[in-house]
């Protein structure tokens, strides 16, 4: 069947909004004109307290990115990408630009189909190992996309970083500031379609290595994985456009992990404290910068977060 234009671009649109984002803020917009899209910030949907500099927004833009250009390679197109096109409007982060008809690859038809089945759990992951084969996938995943990935207890920091996300954990847990933001983004209400609901928030943590951050009110406790697999994902600058590019890396791997059967969470604490995060950076050797912290393993069933309507995330252009 030959796809027009305008289905290549909404189905690229509806796969870039299963993007992952903090708290589940969903902050882009998507501006569609005849053979294009436009991505944007949505800085009225940063949070001021944990993402004051919105670089975890520009993150999850990134992952939405990505989902665009597979959505597009999975409809048989190509397609080229113009970023930061316009200097006088920084909210407009990505131009995509729809090119020639083509043949995608199986890997890029892989990845786009694991975009619905991907979503964070929150939830304890059972206790077996994460095979070589696997983590080398995540690691060239990352690469793939001009990142790199380190996995903690490859280099024997597991502990340490642990530590780091521990007193994270712990100075947001009596900051009353971040704690109004993340309950304004917690929700039990049934018909939200943003913020995290309560179906997919995870149990209070029985001790453990590391604290997942918990988003429901519920008296719930369970052990958690005695021996999680945790990375980090750097990137060898940062601003706007290194930020970008690390979201599009964070997502192959997300993708690349969902293909191969493996769950995902994030561990976000301590990126979302300056000094914490400059601390991890030290840790890490100094040359590189932190951009997210990733736990995988084997999960039991879970819940995805709602999404808002198409209608409601993107505008008609005219480019």
């Amino acid at each position: 069947m030959i796809r027009t234009e305008s289905t290549v671009l909404t189905a690229a649109v509806e796969a870039a909004v299963r993007a992952p984002s903090p708290h589940n803020t969903q902050p882009w917009i998507f501006e569609l004109g005849p053979t294009g899209i436009d991505l944007f910030l949505d800085t009225d949907r940063l949070l001021k307290v944990c993402d004051a500099d919105g670089r975890e927004a520009t993150l999850a833009c990134g992952a939405a990115l990505l989902n665009i250009r597979l959505a597009i390679a999975a409809a048989g197109r190509s397609c080229e990408i113009d970023v930061l096109p316009d200097r006088t409007r920084p909210a407009l982060l990505a131009h995509v630009e729809l090119g020639l008809r083509r043949r995608p690859h199986e890997s890029e038809l892989r990845l786009a189909a694991a975009i619905p089945r991907r979503f964070t759990n929150r939830r304890p992951f059972a206790e077996q190992a994460v095979p070589r084969n696997i983590r080398n996938l995540l690691t060239a995943a990352a690469h793939a996309e001009g990142g790199r990935l380190v996995l903690l207890d490859e280099i024997g920091k597991v502990s340490k970083v642990a530590s780091l996300v521990r007193r994270a954990d712990e100075m947001q847990a009596e900051d009353p500031a971040f704690q109004a933001e993340k309950r304004a983004w917690t929700s039990a209400e049934p018909h939200r379609l943003d913020g995290v609901p309560a179906a997919a928030g995870g149990p209070h943590p029985d001790g453990g290595l590391l604290p997942v951050r918990h988003h429901v009110a519920s008296s719930a406790v369970r052990a958690y994985e005695r021996d999680p697999v945790v990375a980090v994902l750097l990137s060898r600058t940062d601003g706007p456009r290194a930020q970008l590019r690390a979201g599009e890396a964070m997502q192959r791997v997300l993708l690349t992990a969902t293909d191969a059967g493996l769950s995902s969470s994030f561990l976000s604490q301590p990126m979302e404290i300056p000094s914490l995060r400059a601390e991890l950076r030290t840790l890490l050797g100094g040359d590189e910068y932190p951009q997210t912290v990733l736990r995988f393993g084997y999960g039991y069933p879970g819940a995805p977060t709602p999404r808002r309507d198409l209608a409601m995330v993107t505008k008609t252009g005219e480019r």
